[in-house]
């Protein structure tokens, strides 16, 4: 028997399946499902550019091709069904079902087949805009502390607002839900034939971050709270528990259904749930001091503080969670809301360039022979609204400095400044409240593809950047979770310590900055501190008049006239 273990990855646009000795993390099996319905597996609605959801039958039908595709591939290494020792999920959140008595999704009945409110409300959906305010508003008024801990706005990405806003519009679907169930927790209780509502378990990576839990209030926000939003949250309070499960916990074991269906053995025991992100950070070996980014179509920024330390509450972040990446310690969330997004828009909807000279390996190879500063533009990064600091998806992309002689390249390397600047702002932002960051590993698609992105990251935040050394890092955070709750009795390990060491390391390729090169961002990134501030806050009235002026004066210097 050779001990492997499963990691399930639900992405944006696609499902992964990653299968991996639990010795040494080595991967054995790989396979990816992309989502069949909608655009790239995403529903859209014409009259509402806001909507972004996904039917959940797409995630079942994945989970059984990637499941069984990874297996295929393994068996080339001798390894077989009774070598699977636990299994992993990690999903992108927020992202909240609505479910039957059942326990099935309104989206695979007949009564609201084809109906988008009834559908998965896929993270990025934007729709709940106004509720997200009213949430925040009515929080500061009457329950501050639940904002304290998400930090201090609660945002339409996140699961009450989601909710507040099919009730509104889509009342038949909300009065038909005997619970809404994150996408994070609706798997394990799938594996685990947890069919029951009132007894799906909920993980405090997606009940801590995204919808308000919180051990010093028992649990999710008050009925009382709930009822003065909105009478007909009350019922759905009722379905939720007052207690959460992480990583570390076992939900259940593998149902002899399901076990035929994946071609796996049953009774493997199925670990509790968590963000893509979250297990991203995981699966890069983060600890205290350490800063992971994941960077893909947006990021994450994740970092973890024992849960013993004197941590203050953090305005502007995606909240602090007791245990929500990393048992035994704070986890801490923030990001960007559009980063590959960002670039992916400027070459498949502007397509700057045409076929020929527009494409992102064209963009990039011309952007590299530029110096910072040499285009004599800058750019806000706020085509998907705001993450963190602000927390405002009503804020739109923006750039500056653009004349008749602006090449798309330089457009292409303005926004991948932008993005850069905008990791500055956060790290900053965590570091003026005292969490240390003494390193900071990326992960995710661009980073181990993109040396330009990287090398600006490293320029902009004046600090070496290390690529974690798998490129499938939030599956394989949660095959360390599958790793940890079959225990090392069986081959797996008794803690996620112990799983990091023996599963994760980076890459001997790192990028360190360019003083040079840091030298000019740093005043680059003065001029973008100033634009995020008087398009982000409500406060900053001060003359902008030199503005364009020292963007020009930064790209004379670099050309040299």
């Amino acid at each position: 028997m050779r001990p492997c273990t499963i990691g399930l990855d639900y992405g944006t646009n696609s499902v992964r399946a990653l299968l991996v000795d639990a010795a040494s993390g080595e991967p054995l099996g790989t396979s990816v499902f992309d989502y069949p319905h909608g655009d790239a597996g995403i529903l859209l609605d014409a009259a509402d550019p806001n909507v972004a959801r996904q039917h959940p039958q797409d995630y079942l039908d994945g989970l059984i091709a990637v499941t069984r595709g990874a297996m295929d591939q393994a068996r080339q290494h001798g390894i077989g069904r009774d070598d699977i020792i636990g299994i992993g999920v990690d999903t992108t959140g927020s992202t909240p079902i609505p479910l039957d008595a059942t326990g099935t999704p309104l989206a695979m009945t007949d009564a609201f087949s084809g109906n988008l409110a009834a559908m998965a409300w896929l993270w990025k959906d934007h729709t709940a805009h106004a509720e997200a305010t009213e949430i925040t508003a009515h929080a500061a008024d009457m329950r501050p502390q639940y904002l304290e801990k998400c930090g201090g706005t609660y945002s339409s990405e996140w699961f009450w607002a989601k909710l507040l806003r099919c009730h509104r519009i889509a009342p038949d679907v909300f009065a038909a839900a005997a619970t809404w169930v994150e996408h994070a927790d609706w798997i394990p209780a799938i594996l685990t034939g947890t069919t029951d509502p009132n007894a799906i378990k909920r993980c405090i990576c997606a009940a801590g971050h995204k919808a308000m839990f919180h051990a010093d209030w028992d649990g999710y926000p008050d009925e009382s709270f709930l009822a003065v939003l909105d009478p007909a949250l009350v019922a759905l309070r009722q379905s939720l528990p007052d207690t959460a499960v992480n990583i570390s916990d076992t939900v259940g074991t593998l149902t002899a259904d399901w076990a035929e269906k994946l071609g796996l053995k049953p009774g493997i025991p199925i670990a509790g749930g968590a963000f893509d992100a979250h297990l991203g950070a995981v699966g890069s070996g983060i600890q205290p001091g350490t800063l992971v980014k994941i960077i893909g179509t947006s990021t994450c920024d994740m970092a973890v503080a024992p849960l013993d330390a004197d941590l203050p509450d953090i305005p502007g972040l995606c909240g602090i969670a007791q245990e929500s990446i990393l048992p035994g310690h704070f986890g801490l969330e923030a990001g960007q809301s559009a980063v590959g997004d960002i670039f992916n828009w400027f070459v498949n909807r502007l397509q700057p360039g045409g076929a020929e000279n527009g494409s992102h390996e064209a963009l990039t190879r011309e952007a590299e022979t530029l110096k910072p500063g040499q285009s004599g533009l800058l750019a806000l990064d706020w085509h998907n609204g705001n993450r963190t600091v602000l927390v405002d998806q009503r804020l739109t992309g923006a750039m500056l400095g653009m004349s008749l002689h602006t090449s798309p390249a330089e457009m292409y390397r303005a926004l991948v400044e932008a993005t850069a600047f905008g990791a500055r702002i956060i790290v900053e932002h965590m570091e003026s409240y005292g969490v240390n960051i003494d390193r900071v590993i990326n992960c995710g698609g661009i980073s181990a593809k993109n040396p330009l992105v990287m090398q600006i990251y490293a320029d902009v935040l004046n600090r070496p950047l290390d690529i974690s050394r798998s490129d499938q890092t939030c599956a394989l955070g949660a095959a360390m979770a599958g790793a940890v709750v079959a225990g090392a009795d069986a081959g797996g390990h008794d803690d996620f310590a112990a799983a990091a060491a023996a599963m994760t390391g980076v890459l001997e390729i790192a990028f360190h900055p360019i003083p040079e090169n840091a030298a000019v961002y740093e005043r680059l990134f003065e001029l973008y501190r100033r634009l995020h501030d008087i398009f982000g806050t409500r406060d900053y009235a001060e003359n902008q008049f030199d503005v364009m002026k020292d963007l020009l004066a930064i790209r004379d210097e670099t050309r040299g006239s």
